[in-house]
């Protein structure tokens, strides 16, 4: 029943932007009091054929007032494209001699432990069907703990908490709770400004506005401490932002005068930040000083997309708009980059979203990496050394062949049985996957954006989800008040 109402008010979404074009703000009044009544009418126990009956004359009905909607481009039946290099053997990069030796000398010793444990890792996984994740003897005990609770049953989101529309018409590229916080949340927006906004106490608002940038903000990062914002934009600059008062502590110009396309946090050290831009430059900057940092940078094939650090700060990964995912060696001494590793997904295809974790649950201690690549697929992959070198473990059908579409994974580590990533999609839904399901693997599916989605982000305690899309709608959709599960205390996965 739930996913015939969610089906009505994608309709209505969908035909939203025909709605008043000069007053958006009834557009999304009128938006959140579908949803409500739509979800007091579920409640009602009404005949399942009556209510797709109703959605089959409602789609009629709007079609006749404004005209059929385009239909979304299908999937490319094709798979992910073979390339230059495997998916099980990336390509090395090699310093100049004189520095063979030493780089030769931490390969035998630490990338060899490493190898060791990821051997093991693999001769048990292969005892496993296809797609399951690595057991220990803790998965067991704890999946007995759990019962027969399912991911359908955790993550059973699907009312809408609020709608922000101080966006409208301009797409909001991205946005993430701030660290460790319920109700902190920010975004940026390609109308060259950023939003924080406070979900509590009640009615949610927006906090502060950071207006600065003369161009489309392509992406930013929260401090640790959440004091600090970093933002990066067209218009070529880095902006150092306070998030209490929206002031603009500093700005760092890109001396290639290139426009600035991605940035993240040194997870160790948030005086220092890496910056991807569109001449295919990596770079990391002291946001101290403003200045380069010496060593730290780096060239990519193609323009620079999306970044991710690993939770010790050791490993970065860059993805280009040419395919290809390099690794890096992170130097936390002296901020140096050293390239190490490139896999090439798909040639020509942009690496939109690269995500690291530790491991995806407590029972699967394999470091992973959850990637969108325009290829009509989510594709996760496992990281098998130190160097960051990749393999291909699971991959989920969606909507994505041309937009900036992000993916996460889920925050918390808990007792259920199997693991959960969500995703954007260009057919304006959300979808939860289930890594450890080789069938059926959708746990959820989120319907009521008016535009493809382009990025989604968790609360700490997973009690809220937010989703962005290019209308410039930001949703905040709550989880369904009967949905417990066994879980571990509020602890976000390393």
């Amino acid at each position: 029943m739930a996913a015939v109402w969610q089906q009505v008010l994608a309709v209505d979404a969908r035909y939203n932007a025909y709605r008043t074009p000069t007053f958006p703000q009834f557009r999304t009044q009128y938006i959140r009091r579908r949803s409500q009544l739509l979800r007091e009418n579920a409640k009602c126990g009404f005949e399942p054929g009556l209510r797709r009956q109703y959605l089959r004359l409602r789609s009629q009905l709007l079609a006749l007032r404004y005209g059929p909607l385009s239909e979304q481009s299908s999937f490319r039946a094709s798979s992910v494209r073979s390339s230059r290099t495997t998916l099980d053997r990336m390509e090395d990069f090699e310093e100049d001699p004189r520095a063979q030796g030493v780089r030769g000398h931490r390969r035998s010793v630490s990338r060899g432990s490493y190898q060791l444990q990821a051997q093991m890792n693999r001769a048990v996984y292969d005892e496993r069907p296809p797609g399951s994740l690595v057991p220990t003897s803790v998965a067991e005990a704890s999946r007995a703990m759990a019962g027969d609770t399912t991911l359908s049953e955790n993550y059973a989101f699907a009312g809408m908490h609020h709608i922000f529309d101080q966006h409208v018409d301009s797409a909001v590229p991205r946005l993430q709770f701030a660290n460790d916080d319920k109700h902190l949340l920010a975004c940026c927006s390609l109308d060259g400004t950023l939003s924080i906004m406070a979900l509590s106490p009640r009615p949610p608002s927006v906090k502060v506005t950071l207006k600065g940038h003369v161009g489309p903000v392509t992406d930013f990062a929260w401090s640790l401490s959440n004091d600090i914002i970093v933002s990066t934009s067209l218009d070529g600059t880095l902006r150092i932002w306070n998030t209490e008062d929206g002031r603009c502590i500093r700005e760092v110009r890109d001396p290639e005068s290139s426009e600035l396309l991605c940035c993240t946090f040194q997870p160790m050290n948030n005086n220092l930040t890496v910056v991807g831009n569109s001449k295919h430059h990596l770079q990391v900057v002291n946001i101290s000083t403003g200045k380069k940092v010496k060593g730290g940078s780096s060239k990519l094939t193609g323009r620079v997309l999306s970044l991710s650090f690993d939770a010790p700060g050791r490993i970065l990964w860059a993805g280009d708009d040419r395919g290809s995912i390099f690794s890096f060696l992170f130097d936390m001494a002296t901020g140096k980059l050293t390239k190490a590793k490139r896999l090439v997904v798909s040639e020509g295809s942009s690496i939109c979203s690269i995500s690291a974790r530790s491991w995806i649950s407590r029972e699967a201690r394999d470091p992973s990496l959850l990637v969108n690549a325009c290829v009509n697929k989510l594709l996760l992959y496992r990281v098998v050394d130190n160097e960051g070198t990749l393999q291909l473990k699971r991959s989920f059908p969606i909507q994505h062949g041309s937009q900036l579409v992000h993916s996460i994974f889920c925050p918390l580590m808990s007792f259920r049985q199997g693991a959960c990533v969500v995703t954007g999609s260009e057919d304006a839904c959300v979808y939860f996957f289930d890594v450890e399901r080789n069938t059926k693997a959708i746990v959820n599916k989120l319907q009521g954006h008016g535009g493809p989605v382009l990025d989604v982000s968790f609360n700490c305690d997973e009690s809220l989800l937010a989703s962005a899309d290019s209308t410039g709608m930001v949703i905040i959709w709550r989880r369904e008040q009967n949905s417990t599960v066994a879980r571990l205390p509020l602890r976000p996965c390393a």
